[in-house]
């Protein structure tokens, strides 16, 4: 019988109190009495609720997922939402009319003006097959393929601070503790690669103001600890005792392992606890990382014509366009979900000279791992996401010159862009106010973006589900809707 879907897993001591706990007065009830049974008498859960992925509901469009989270809120304004009014309004008061009372940070809240600030840079409105997308100067290079990307200018969010807005744009809520995308995406979808984990983590340090980055970002909360996301070092080894010690051979860690997981299969006899499984399938993965990892950071096997596309600086480890290649090479391998984040992007102050700086470091890499995806046969099932945790806002925080402003947090519109995997091609999604404020025509919440992120990889995103103290959880929790015009 396998371990995992032992139907005496819903008698132990631990699962009782589990489903338990906090509710006594519910194990009268129909719902705690259905708990009790064994798993195979219970009516089914939406997505089965066992331990084990099931695979999509649906023909998916996309195979696996290539996260690029720009950490810090990238300002809409300055990159893809182009506002060239705004120039008649420069440092006026923002009408309060416009901003309607809506909340602020504590950075700007104690301000007594609140300036226009108009983008400083230059748009060009590039050819992307249909008509026409607006891409800033500071990203040419992905202007080129504008022709790959689907546009949306009307995201919103429900977050104004960067902890829960990014715990929210990754997990589904504002409050930590949930599994996030990539390992709901991990659970759903399974493993294609034996070698590598299922879920990859590439973090490259920005130019600016950086704010910290929580492992719980890319954790499994609740789902089996397999789908936890596996954060890769850009210096020294790339995991953490990747290695075996001094003096350990191959053959002493082989019998090592194989005396913790004779321990481990005793223990769980015992215990049924499922977390002994997942450990001892996460300890032959990390023996069998020890040699699949080192292949897939050596760089030095690619041709001429890749760092033509990413530039030279992906010879370096560490850099954003050294994630991008290895981001695509984890593509190649089955890896199905990788998450690339760039820190760096809150810039209060100081935002020409910064984003310069963010910008040059991305734009050529992302333009570069699009084309490399396309030529390689691989951009039409691999799901591209671009976007940041909220945009900013379209007064100045602080002072305010023709050539220096900064902005503060802004929940209620910005930016994201998909490419790939089922994506309408050369699409602009919504529109925000002549002041880039609010959002004004075809709103796309986050919930609505992760359903229909699912929805491309084949999974109806109110059955992927997990059974978790007694009820069934989803990455959108109650809401959410599939956004079609965003579909090709």
């Amino acid at each position: 019988m396998d371990p995992i879907h032992d139907p005496r897993l819903e008698l132990t001591r631990r699962r009782f109190f589990t489903r338990s706990a906090g509710n006594l007065s519910a194990l009268l009830g129909t719902t705690a009495l259905a708990n009790a049974l064994p798993a195979a008498a219970r009516p089914a859960a939406p997505h089965g609720g066992g331990d084990r992925p099931l695979g999509p509901h649906f023909a998916p469009r996309a195979k696996r997922v290539i996260y690029l989270h720009m950490e810090g809120g990238p300002s809409h304004l300055d990159l893809f939402d182009h506002k060239p009014q705004l120039e008649r309004w420069y440092d006026q008061d923002l009408p309060e009319s416009v901003r309607n009372g809506q909340r602020l940070t504590g950075m700007t809240s104690g301000q007594t003006r609140f300036p226009i600030a108009p983008s400083m840079f230059r748009f060009t409105r590039w050819d992307n097959g249909n008509d026409g997308a607006f891409i800033s100067e500071l990203m040419p290079h992905l202007g080129s393929v504008a022709h790959e990307l689907c546009l949306v200018r009307s995201m919103h969010t429900e977050a104004i601070n960067h902890e829960p807005a990014i715990t929210f744009v990754q997990t589904g809520t504002q409050q930590p503790g949930r599994p996030s995308f990539g390992s709901w995406a991990s659970y759903g979808l399974g493993s294609d690669n034996q070698d590598l984990p299922t879920f990859v983590v590439l973090i490259t340090q920005g130019f600016g103001n950086m704010q910290a980055l929580a492992a719980r970002f890319w954790g499994n909360g609740f789902l089996p600890s397999e789908h936890q996301g596996c954060k890769l070092r850009s210096s020294g080894d790339p995991v953490l005792f990747l290695r075996d010690p001094k003096g350990l051979q191959r053959d002493d860690r082989r019998a090592m392992l194989d005396l913790v997981r004779q321990l481990g299969e005793q223990e769980h006899r015992a215990t049924l606890d499922p977390e002994i499984t997942a450990r001892i399938a996460q300890q032959e993965m990390a023996f069998r990382m020890q040699m699949s990892v080192p292949d897939l950071v050596d760089l030095q096997s690619e041709p001429d014509a890749t760092w033509q596309l990413y530039g030279d600086e992906a010879k370096q480890p560490g850099t954003f366009a050294s994630s991008c290649l290895l981001a695509r090479r984890l593509c190649e391998r089955g890896v199905r979900f990788v998450q690339l984040y760039m820190r760096g992007w809150d810039q209060h102050g100081n935002l020409p000279s910064e984003m310069r700086a963010q910008c040059k470091a991305v734009d050529r890499p992302i333009a570069g791992l699009l084309t490399d995806l396309r030529r390689r046969g691989l951009l039409d099932d691999t799901l591209v996401v671009w976007g940041g945790e909220f945009g900013r806002t379209v007064y100045s925080q602080g002072g305010l010159s023709r050539t220096n402003y900064g902005r503060d947090h802004h929940p209620r519109c910005f930016t994201m862009w998909l490419a790939g995997g089922g994506v309408r091609k050369g699409h602009v999604h919504g529109e925000t106010c002549d002041h880039g404020y609010n959002v004004v025509r075809d709103p796309v919440s986050v919930h609505d973006l992760h359903a229909t992120l699912l929805h491309l990889l084949g999974f109806d995103h109110e059955r992927l589900s997990f059974r978790h103290q007694g009820r069934d959880f989803r990455l959108t929790d109650v809401y959410g809707r599939v956004v079609r015009e965003l579909l090709a």
